[in-house]
């Protein structure tokens, strides 16, 4: 399953909105508000990589008041063990 974070830079005033959008879509599994360059981060999980470039060509990016995105796919998960 391909995991993607995706880094959106939207119009001013809009963030409210557009997460409320992304938080619609199916494929959305976390949420965050962002400070500096970036405004939104999701978290996106799809079924396969065309899924995914589909997600991102035709759902996400084209919404309004998104000016740019920055995908960051997700190579590999790895589990971090902690001795206590």
């Amino acid at each position: 399953m391909p995991c993607a974070y995706v880094l959106f830079n939207v119009s001013s005033g809009s963030e409210d909105r557009v997460l409320e959008k992304l938080r619609s879509i199916a494929e959305v599994q976390e949420t965050f508000f962002s400070y500096g360059i970036y405004d939104l981060v999701i978290k996106i999980k799809t079924e396969s990589m065309e899924q995914l470039n589909d997600l991102l060509s035709h759902r996400l990016r084209v919404l309004d008041d998104v000016k740019s995105t920055i995908t960051l796919i997700q190579a590999e998960e790895k589990k971090l063990l902690v001795n206590v």
